[in-house]
């Protein structure tokens, strides 16, 4: 079904794999009567030339990205044109496009959502922006729509900013990514490694495109195999494909910690521009001749069969036939994992959902960027037809995923039979992606064509003792499963037909209610503000040296931006930094924010002018050990913070929200054995924070321990190999020194990290 390579390999007119190796050469002349280097196949990659097309830096080697177009959404968008504002925003560079599709609700926190909104409206007047109001569209439904083109890219302020089935690179970052390019900076990265995906067979009836990915995801995630490279779709297979299915395998990448992915485009991409109304978009993009990847993908389409990813990660993955096959073991599989994802906070079992030797599930929903396409919907309702979903618990919801699909399902039928099942159709909404939205009973399982299946991104609250779970399918084994009631069913049991449906795009819809400032600002325009819009809180410059608590240790395999920040209902805090910081690791670490708030009373005193002993007990004593070591040492040199320990933090959403709160309660610092994406590293030094790294083993520290770091200022300054760190312990007067690294960091980062964050970066560049 899946297979990868152990090392790269070539690619030869676009039809012919061959395994790097010692006759590899001799195999390529052999076949094309030419002699190729390495490096010059490398550079014959489509995700090459459209880099190569974006950067400034002359150096292919050394990326300084200047892209095309930026997009956000409303958990984002306030605090990135807060951060520009601070730093000197005065119009938008390039176009900017402002959607709201997460927060729209406003069910939590009384005016705030659409206060934001308002914001937004406002700002895209004044800065010459593009604002799409709610309920129109979720963000990358509208930037396939309406932005995407051939060999153009996009820098998104979501982590699920791919659109490289239309020929579009496309990244998602951390909110100061974007301010970097308001303020006509670069997004500065080394050349990243490319991977092919080569496509054949084509896939058979109730297959779709989350069974394909959700299949690569659990072929490469947890070896790393594509993590922060590019995945360049090529083959065959890729014929076989609509516009429609290869979007919704595209947007999944994301789920692998790829950096972004990037299509060879054919004459059904060139259709989905001209029916779309913007056919001078589309651009023919092929590998070249011989083409080198770091490392070939093989996806025999035929082969794929239904899938699901169980509790709780996308990678946790099991075709459906061999879940209910093997229902007691699997279910059994999965509570064990829960047991880690969970911390044993609340009793967790699947096996309540065994009736009779069938897995029953509580809720389905075919939703947002992944789920809410035309082509997913339409199939759904072709394997509805006829049938109900019961007048039990079971519920079915379905997001079409903007309104000019909305539009075409009510024209062409889909929307009634779909409708006449007992289902409910809404309107185009991230929030059942995270955890805003149809949030399942207590202890109940919900089948969802959407992005993410993390814990908490159904609502649930562990601390208050309520846990449900979400799986990943496609929209159309939700659909079959829907049929049966809520019984686990693969579409491939469907004997029916399942129709191809033209689409008609009505771009009267946008016309008639996006502002489209055309580029143009207005400088009188005043921006609105609500009474939760804050604005962010003075933060310090590096100091020589630092002194910092460790406030929370956590040895989960991977900890996600979700247990760093929850999303759902806090994200209605977004634009408050000292409000949303409170419900920081609130879920995973309840003691956090006392503990990071208890030390940065020091900092603050300091940074006062008062002494730092005055404001916290624990400062005289860390002091006087360190100083019987390091006599010059005092609290004029030296900064007071805290820091956390993860393994492998980072990992899904791109929301800087992770690094900032952390960063508004004083935290200077992550440890970590490595980073789970580098969207999340970046955020840390765009905030300020230094990104360490220690090798994986037993830790020379523990919760609640204070370290010292001597010379850290000039450590980052003069680019030290490694950093010098002690534990301090006051029981035995003792410190005890251990060594850290920082990574790679650009010259850029090092100097957002000595003036303390990208704000006071750009306020000094100013």
């Amino acid at each position: 079904m899946i297979e990868l390579t152990q090392g790269g390999a070539y690619l030869l007119n676009g039809t012919e794999i061959v395994p790097d190796g010692a006759d590899a050469a001799a195999q390529i002349k052999n076949k094309t009567g030419q002699e190729i280097s390495k490096c010059e196949a490398a550079r014959n990659t489509i995700a090459y030339g459209i880099l190569e097309a974006h950067n400034t830096s002359g150096n292919m080697e050394k990326l300084k990205i200047k892209f095309d177009k930026l997009t956000s959404h409303d958990i984002t968008f306030v605090g990135i044109i807060q951060t520009a504002r601070a730093s000197g925003l005065k119009k938008f560079p390039i176009p900017y496009v402002l959607t709201n599709c997460h927060n729209s609700l406003c069910a939590v926190g009384g005016t705030i959502n659409e206060d934001d909104h308002m914001f937004g409206l406002s700002c895209a007047k004044k800065y010459g922006g593009i604002y799409v109001p709610p309920h129109q569209a979720v963000i990358h439904q509208y930037a396939r729509e309406m932005l995407a083109g051939g060999g153009k890219m996009i820098l998104g302020s979501d982590s699920h900013t791919r659109y490289g089935a239309l020929g579009t690179m496309a990244m998602g970052e951390g909110g100061p990514e974007l301010v970097k390019q308001l303020l006509s900076q670069t997004y500065d990265i080394n050349m990243p490694g490319v991977v092919g995906v080569y496509l054949t067979g084509e896939p058979v009836k109730g297959v779709g495109p989350q069974d394909v990915a959700l299949a690569i995801i659990g072929a490469v995630f947890g070896n790393g195999y594509v993590k922060n490279k590019v995945m360049e779709f090529v083959g065959p297979g890729v014929a076989a494909l609509s516009a429609d299915f290869r979007i919704g395998i595209d947007v999944m990448t994301t789920e692998t910690t790829c950096l972004s992915s990037i299509w060879q485009t054919d004459e059904q991409i060139k259709e989905f521009y001209e029916i779309h109304g913007r056919k001078e978009e589309y651009t023919e993009l092929n590998p070249g001749e011989i083409t080198y990847y770091d490392g070939m993908i093989t996806v025999d389409l035929s082969k794929i069969r239904p899938m699901i990813a169980m509790p709780f990660h996308p990678s946790n993955t099991y075709t459906i036939d061999e879940v209910n096959a093997n229902l007691k073991d699997v279910l059994h599989d999965v509570e064990e994992r829960a047991k880690v994802s969970l911390d044993g906070a609340v009793p967790y079992s699947l096996q309540d959902k065994v009736v009779d030797g069938k897995f029953m599930v509580d809720q389905g929903i075919i939703a947002g960027c992944a789920g809410g396409g035309f082509e997913n919907i339409c199939a759904a309702a072709d394997i509805l037809r006829g049938s109900y979903i019961g007048s039990d618990g079971f519920t079915l919801s379905v997001y079409p995923a903007s309104m000019p699909v909305y539009m075409e399902l009510i024209k062409n039928g889909c929307a009634a039979a779909i409708l006449e099942t007992g289902a409910v159709l809404k309107t185009a909404f991230c929030g059942p992606c995270f955890g805003a939205g149809d949030t399942p009973a207590n202890n109940a399982f919900s089948i969802r064509h959407s992005t993410r299946n993390f814990p908490n991104r159904e609502g649930s609250k562990l601390q208050n003792g309520q846990i449900s779970s979400v799986a990943l399918m496609d929209a159309r084994s939700i659909a079959a499963t829907a049929a049966n009631k809520g019984m686990l069913t693969p579409a491939t049991e469907f004997d029916g037909d399942i129709g191809k449906y033209k689409y008609h795009f009505d771009a009267n819809i946008y016309k008639n209610r996006v502002f489209d400032s055309k580029g143009v600002a207005d400088e009188s325009v005043e921006i609105q503000f609500g009474p939760n819009i804050k604005d962010w809180p003075a933060m310090g410059a590096l100091p020589e040296n630092l002194v910092l608590r460790v406030v929370s240790e956590i040895h989960d395999p991977v900890t996600t931006t979700d247990e760093l920040i929850p999303s759902g209902e806090t994200s209605s805090y977004r634009s408050n930094p000292l409000g949303l910081a409170e419900f920081t690791l609130s879920r995973k670490d309840p003691e956090y924010v006392g503990r990071a708030k208890d030390i940065q009373r020091a900092e603050k005193a300091r940074m006062q002018g008062e002494h730092p002993c005055q404001a916290h007990p624990d400062v005289k004593p860390v002091m006087g050990v360190i100083k019987q070591s390091f006599p010059d040492v005092s609290h004029e040199n030296t900064g007071f913070g805290s820091t956390i320990f993860a393994v492998k933090p980072g990992d899904g959403s791109a929301r800087e929200q992770a690094a900032s709160c952390q960063k508004v309660l004083g935290g200077w610092a992550n440890i970590a054995n490595e980073y789970a994406t580098k969207r999340y590293r970046s955020n840390l030094i765009n905030w300020g924070m230094l990104p360490f790294l220690i090798e994986a083993g037993e830790l020379p520290f523990k919760n609640l321990d204070y370290l010292f770091f001597p010379g850290i200022r000039k450590a980052v300054e003069e680019k030290a190999e490694t950093i010098e760190a002690y534990r301090v312990s006051v029981e035995d007067g003792a410190l005890q020194q251990f060594t850290l690294t920082l990574g790679e960091l650009t010259d850029e980062e090092r100097q957002i990290i000595l003036k303390g964050c990208l704000i006071n970066y750009n306020r000094v560049q100013a």
